[in-house]
Formats: structure tokens, sequence, C-alpha cells
């Protein structure tokens, strides 16, 4: 070798050493991190109030508490990268699978399932129609809902450039398909129906019209997961961050694999389709599928009993102020179909109402949220225990009792 090109080779020694130095510094972030206990605390850091939620899946409580199998599979699926289609796809057959269904999809909530299920009647395949969407040339595609089910979550099918057509009855309903109508949405937890869901099914099934409903907070029972495909909707939705305790911005939508197909082509991570701004990550994909799984395998018996534990135990110790007296409420359903607890006293001795013991447990320390309930006309106080994590039971319990007992 020649000198000049020893001297050359010395000179860029330093640059090869510093350029080695930083592939490993990237090498180094980039690899999985060992597991350790993270001490940083981003409440306090940010000053944002630990809320417990003694009440219901509330979307602006976050929802619900991830089961720790669903966290296992974030954090487990976080350091790699994966092909978007592939894993919907395959995510969704498993699914399908335990959900005893044609096809099923993750979506970001159970709104956006409402919105691609909605795109994905009116567009089906067909990728003109899915780039124009929602601005028709044309007469507006029509859904069909009952008019004592319009609700807030309604507008994902505006949102598509949809009409919605009210009814009334099966006779009204009967009349109202037309060339323009493409889909007809059963809203599950509306306070009454004036059609049937059998008789629903039926009149879209007559004239070959997608149904569709919507059961976002309507589990447990564990059954309504494979209740209504049985009962011949075309397309259900359920909320995957409630009772299901999947990742609060992740959903289902399953049924038909046409529909199904369809309503993935409107979604990310297709370039630009209406549903592309409602994007799920491969964690929430991942995380939903392992939410699935828990919630269909989970003794939900013995969940059922555990709660009604957590019930006796905030009762008998709020009971030890006088006057107080408390029973185990079920909601009916369809949605949040679980037990609480309706406290009620003598406000003469307890000089208190509902929502001044509501108030004083959301602005005390910690920060507890319940709700007001009505027994008979009258307010009561109502305490969720199914989203309490077993060491909040006590605290719960210690502090009605408290607030309660200073009100004498």
């Amino acid at each position: 070798m020649k000198r000049r090109e020893v001297i050359k080779g010395l000179g860029l020694l330093p640059l090869s050493g510093a350029m080695m130095g930083n592939l490993l510094t990237a090498e180094k972030a980039w690899s999985a991190p060992k597991s350790k206990k993270v001490k940083r605390d981003l409440f306090d850091e940010l000053g944002v109030t630990r809320v417990i939620n003694a009440g219901v899946t509330m979307t602006f409580l976050s929802g619900s508490l991830m089961m720790p199998e669903v966290m296992e599979a974030i954090n487990s699926t976080s350091h790699d990268f994966a092909n978007m289609y592939e894993l919907q796809d395959k995510v969704g057959a498993k699914m399908a699978e335990m959900l005893q269904v044609e096809a099923a999809m993750v979506t970001s909530g159970a709104a956006c399932a409402l919105l691609l299920g909605t795109a994905a009647c009116i567009t089906g395949k067909d990728a003109e129609k899915i780039k124009i969407i929602p601005n028709w040339p044309g007469a507006r595609p029509e859904v069909i809902m009952q008019k004592s089910h319009r609700y807030l979550f309604d507008q994902a099918i505006t949102t598509c450039g949809a009409k919605i057509i009210e009814i009334e009855g099966p006779d009204e309903m009967e009349k109202a398909f037309n060339n323009n109508t493409v889909m007809a949405l059963f809203f599950n937890a509306a306070g009454n129906s004036s059609v049937s869901r059998e008789d629903f099914v039926a009149l879209c099934k007559k004239h070959n019209i997608p149904s569709f409903i919507d059961a976002a907070a309507d589990v447990p029972p564990v059954e309504n997961l494979f209740k209504y495909q049985k009962m011949g909707f075309d397309m259900v939705t359920f909320s995957g961050g409630k009772m299901i305790r999947g990742p609060q911005s992740a959903g289902l939508l399953f049924g038909r694999k046409d529909l199904i197909e369809a309503a993935k082509l409107n979604h990310s991570p297709h370039e630009a389709p209406i549903g592309r701004p409602m994007k799920v990550n491969k964690e929430e994909i991942f995380g939903m599928y392992a939410a699935l799984k828990s919630y269909l395998e989970r003794d939900h018996k013995k969940e059922w009993n555990d709660w009604l534990s957590r019930i006796e135990r905030i009762r008998k110790k709020a009971e030890q102020v006088k006057s107080v007296k408390g029973e185990t409420n079920v909601n009916p359903g369809p949605a949040n179909a679980f037990p609480s607890l309706y406290l009620t006293w003598d406000q003469e001795v307890v000089k208190m109402t509902a929502n001044d013991v509501q108030s004083a447990l959301q602005k005390g320390t910690p920060s507890i949220v319940a709700n007001v309930g009505n027994k008979d006309g009258n307010k009561v106080l109502n305490v969720g225990v199914v989203l309490l994590r077993p060491d909040q039971v006590e605290v719960v319990a210690n502090r009605v009792k408290e607030i309660l007992q200073q009100a004498i």
C-alpha cells in the first residue's frame, strides 16, 4: 500500500469511529427496551387529576381500564413494524372466527364503525364512489331509522352524505324503501321501538337492504356478541373500550363479508378515503384482538358475583351512617346492563341531596365520579362498582361514609 493511501486511511479513522458510535447509539435507541419499573409519573408531571370511576363507561372518563393482557399485547408489539393491510385482515379473520361471523374488523371506536358501515353500504367496492363520498352528484343515499332511535351518534351516518328517513311502525318502514335506500340502522339502546328487531331485519331482507345494529355498550351479557347476527342483522358494532376493556379508541365492526371488505376500502391504511382520519394503529389492533379473546374466555358468573360482593362492602360501610339504606340495582339494559348500588337516606337526618354527595365525591381527594339515579321518582346516589380497581372499593366506601356522616 502506498504511503499516501495509508495516510488517507488514517485520516478517516476518527470519522469512521464517530460514525460507528452513532450507529451503535441508534441501534441502542431502536432496540426493544429492557423491562424495568418506570418511576416517571405523568399524572403528576402534567397536573392531571386521577379519577376513580364509580360510574359507567363514559368516553369523557377515558372509557374503561384495559386488561393486563391488552397492555401486554400493546407493549409486546410496539417494537416492530407491520403491514397494516395484512394485520387488519389476519386479526379480522381471527375475530370473525371467535364471533362466529363471516368477517370482522377493528375500527377506531363504534362511532367510526357506524361511519364505515354506512360508507360500505353506499360505495360497495366502487373506487369512484369511494373517492367522491360524501359529495354525491345526484339524489342523496337514504338510511332508514325509527324516529325514537334518533341519537347524537347518527351524525356518523350523515357525515357520509346520507339522508336519514324517520319512520314509525312497520307500515311506515315498508313504505320508506325506495331506489335511494342503502341501509337501515337500529339503535339497540333506544328507550322504545316502534319496530321490533325481528320485524326490522325481516323488512330489510324483503327489500334486499343491509340492516345495521349499533350495540356499542351492550355487553354484558357476553351472549349479546352473538345474539344480533344470529337474529339476521348484516352488520353489528360494539365499542372496544367499554366492558370488553380493550383500547378506548378501538371498536368492532362485524357481519357480512362483502360489507366488511367494502368498509375496509373506506378506511385507513388506504389513502384519503372518508375513514382515513379514523386510523387505528397496530398496537390498538393487536390490543383489541387480545381484549376480545380475554372477554370471551372470562368467567362471567364469577365476575358478576365479584361485583355483587363489592356492592355489599360499600353498602355495609354506608349504612353505618344513621338513616342510610342501600340496595342493589341492576340496569335492565341493553346498554350498561350490570349491577350498581343505590343509596338513599332521610334528608332531615343527613342534610345533603344525592347531587350534593355526587359533587362532594368529585371535588374531593381522590376525585370519585358517581352518578345520580332515580328510584320511585326520587333522586338517589348511584355508586358503580364494575370499573373500580380492587384496591379502590374500600376507598370509595370510606369516602361515601365520610361525606354522609359529615352532613349529620
